[in-house]
């Protein structure tokens, strides 16, 4: 397939896909007239390379990966360097998830005070957004 169709399959730019291939995450045949021609392995391998950048690594840190895609083979030095950057993404999660929380309560509070009520305990999750979508659009902070 050609670099377009690559780009219409993944959601991803034709620059970006360029750029990828630069970064030596990419790797597609050429034609004789220098046309990039992709497998249709292509469109996976796009969709890890966008989840590994969206997750924080950076191309230098993706470009040793991808042969152990490709290939389900890799060495030790890579496994631990495959773990550090899982154990780091579980840290992200990990703030993400108290973020999110923290997020909770604040609307919480804002709902709470909308309706002229003190705060109280948190409540479950479950109660909270009901209590968010009952309220919708009644409270400012």
């Amino acid at each position: 397939m050609r670099i377009g169709d690559l780009a219409a399959r993944t959601g991803v730019s034709v620059r970006a896909l360029r750029y990828y291939e630069e970064q030596h995450l990419l790797a597609p045949a050429r034609s004789g007239s220098g046309q990039r021609h992709y497998r249709d392995e292509d469109v996976d391998r796009v969709r890890l390379i966008r989840l590994l950048l969206g997750a924080g690594l950076t191309s230098d840190a993706i470009r040793p990966i991808m042969p152990c895609v490709a290939t389900g083979v890799a060495t030790a030095g890579m496994l631990d360097r495959l773990a550090a950057e899982r154990d780091r993404i579980d840290g992200q999660l990990r703030d993400l998830a108290e973020t999110r929380d923290r997020l909770d309560r604040v609307i919480e509070l804002g709902y709470e005070h909308a309706r002229g009520e003190h705060p109280r305990a948190e409540r479950p999750r479950s109660e909270r957004a009901h209590a968010e979508r009952a309220h919708a659009g009644h409270a400012s902070c």
